[in-house]
């Protein structure tokens, strides 16, 4: 079930058995013309879908959920709505295992971590369709198991607080996006979601490798630039990142 705050904004929800992915079905919901503030929820997929399209484990027992939202704000800005869901899945994990930062920290750009190891994840998409433009936001939460194909550590929920529950986390994320999300609609929102972001960042001021296009780069990670890229200074010299995947553990 939705938490009350979320309940109280307008926000529905749908819970099916099982499904492609969520993100698809949300997608489905959108060419049906939903109005959007809908919440997918299934209890396993069979197609479920990271970034670059990379396949997404998902036996029963984890939160699988997607966001529907329609019209959220200008297209340009829908980037930084992945910040927000971010600290959402961040403040929710922390209420769920009673855990916080340093322990529990957002690893640029999409997952959340437990000690280090991975243990959410979630991936944004943004389309126009019959006028009106969308976003929508997928989570995918280890809370009662973990996959042991990784590259990198991965954890669960249930591993810091054995009462953790899909129920539970669901209720706490739809409730702490509601709160992130309004806080971000303010004027000077993001300037306050970035700076909440960084309090939680993983890896902040180490040196790290983002898995780009062009190649791998090396650098320090010091802080994200006004509008969410990623800052490096490799060698002295200040780069700025739009997207890639920053490695942790062993690489793949």
């Amino acid at each position: 079930m939705l938490g009350e705050a979320a309940r109280a904004a307008g926000y529905r929800l749908i819970i099916r058995d099982e499904v492609g992915s969520t993100m698809e079905e949300a997608r489905r919901a959108l060419g049906e013309g939903d109005p959007g503030r809908l919440w997918i929820v299934a209890r396993s997929q069979n197609a479920g879908r990271g970034r670059h399209g990379r396949q997404w484990g998902s036996p029963p027992g984890n939160l699988y959920a997607s966001l529907l939202l329609v019209q959220p704000c200008e297209a340009a800005l829908a980037p930084q709505l992945g910040f927000v869901a971010g600290l959402a899945l961040h403040d929710a994990a922390a209420r769920v295992t009673g855990q916080n930062a340093p322990r529990l920290a957002l690893k640029w750009p999409n997952d959340l971590l437990i000690d280090r190891a991975k243990s959410a994840g979630l991936l944004l998409e943004g389309e126009s369709r019959g006028g009106r433009f969308a976003v929508t936001i997928g989570f995918g939460v280890n809370i009662a198991s973990r996959p042991d194909d990784t590259p990198y550590p991965a954890t669960f929920l249930k591993a810091e607080n054995p009462a953790a529950s899909v129920e539970a986390m669901l209720s706490a994320l739809s409730d702490a996006w509601c709160a992130r999300y309004e806080a971000w609609l303010r004027p000077g929102g993001f300037g306050a979601t970035r700076a909440a972001w960084l309090e939680r960042a993983a890896f902040l001021g180490e040196t790290i490798t983002l898995r780009l296009a062009e190649g791998p780069l090396t650098g320090r990670f010091v802080g994200l630039d006004p509008s969410g890229r990623l800052e490096l200074d490799a060698d002295g010299d200040r780069r700025v990142v739009d997207a890639g995947d920053l490695y942790f553990g062993k690489p793949a």
